[in-house]
């Protein structure tokens, strides 16, 4: 399992250096089982990070490496497998599948995981205010609705690293902070690091570092 992220003067191939950046063009370390928060506005990147670390973005300069290894080096058969067993992401426009259910959404990736059981999906619906939802096709829910959906789907994937990209913009304050107490459990049994990114509301969390993009 990847121990550490390390970014080595990385700027995307677009972007103008920026003096105020912590993360464009500097030395950045992260480190499984801790936790960090990317604060941007709009337009600066954070997606695009979390593309390049996700390994489908690749217009950059610099390094970044998964403990001693260039990720530009990496196959598409080591990514395949680095997407199914070290890295989860919970992407901002979601992916969700729109025709299937909610709990389809989830039990797809659950088959291909192995990773939750059935009553604890159950529960993740029903802590996050969504067990009414369960057979409701994703379409038809609202963003909000949907983003909590896409947070269970992404707790089901093993992982070493979880990207989260604005994954409370559309919660209401109960649900954001139902969704930080599941995040704070899950993380302490799994011990995987945190990479969340906010432009505005933030996912409340006790974050070992915060950086400015």
């Amino acid at each position: 399992m990847i121990s550490r992220i390390s970014l080595h003067t990385v700027l995307p191939t677009v972007f103008s250096p920026r003096a105020e950046s912590d993360v464009w063009g500097r030395e950045l370390e992260l480190e499984r089982g801790k936790s960090y928060l990317i604060e941007a506005d709009s337009g600066t990147g954070k997606s695009t990070l979390l593309g390049i670390l996700y390994g489908y973005r690749h217009e950059y300069n610099g390094r970044v490496l998964f403990d001693d290894a260039d990720i530009r080096a990496f196959s598409s058969d080591r990514w395949v497998s680095l997407r199914q067993q070290e890295l989860a992401i919970l992407f901002q426009e979601l992916r969700l599948f729109p025709t299937l259910t909610a709990r389809e959404n989830i039990e797809v990736k659950n088959q291909l995981t192995g990773l939750r059981n059935g009553q604890w999906v159950e529960t993740m619906f029903e802590r996050l205010d969504i067990a009414d939802k369960t057979d409701t096709p994703v379409r038809f829910l609202s963003w909000g609705q949907q983003q909590r959906v896409a947070f269970i789907r992404a707790l089901c994937q093993p992982c070493a690293f979880l990207l989260l990209d604005e994954p409370v913009s559309h919660l209401d304050d109960n649900n954001t902070r139902t969704m930080s107490d599941i995040l704070r459990e899950d993380q302490q049994q799994r011990g995987y690091g945190i990479l969340s990114t906010s432009v505005g509301k933030r996912l409340p969390y006790s974050y070992d570092s915060e950086f400015y993009l």
